[in-house]
């Protein structure tokens, strides 16, 4: 045994706690719990618990949301479900205080979204638009200095209505 974490396949898990931005903990403290994997989830629901998660701080979470979306659902939505995990990881990356990684992880999954208006189903209802304007804002705040809170800059996934879109 080589002293690894390993799950019940064999593979190298860590089983350190984690808190909500997904930084490991030492053993034995309490942590966040993490997002089961492999879950397929209808997109109404992917957004549903995603948006949650961020309203919660977790935006790490909230990556492994969506990156689950990517890997089991339809290949043409896969570059929507991919956009919406680089954001999520570049505001964790932002609130951890990591402002090269966060603004060009924000920026890439920007870029990403530019243009998936058209994706299948509309994008879900995901207000990509707004999002893209979101992730392109707060980048350059970033890279301003300015120290991101995940929960108080959670974008708005799906626009509200009479609202401009992300918070």
């Amino acid at each position: 045994m080589d002293g690894r974490d390993r799950d019940a396949e064999g593979r190298a898990r860590s089983a350190r706690p984690r808190d909500g931005l997904g930084r490991p903990l030492p053993y034995g403290e309490p942590g966040v719990e993490r997002q089961p994997e492999g879950v397929v989830r209808t997109p109404a629901e992917t957004v549903e618990e995603a948006q949650r998660l961020l309203d919660a701080g977790m935006p790490f979470h909230a990556h492994e949301v969506f990156e689950d979306a990517w890997k089991s659902g339809p290949p043409a939505a896969a570059p929507l479900w991919r956009g919406l995990a680089q954001l999520a990881v570049g505001l964790t990356h932002a609130a951890r205080g990591n402002a090269v990684g966060g603004a060009r992880l924000l920026r890439r999954g920007a870029d990403a979204l530019a243009g998936q208006d058209a994706a299948p189903e509309g994008a879900y209802g995901v207000d990509v638009s707004g999002l893209v304007r979101w992730a392109r804002e707060l980048a350059g705040r970033v890279e301003r200095g300015e120290g991101i809170d995940a929960a108080a800059e959670a974008p708005r996934l799906r626009a509200a209505r009479g609202s401009r879109g992300p918070a």
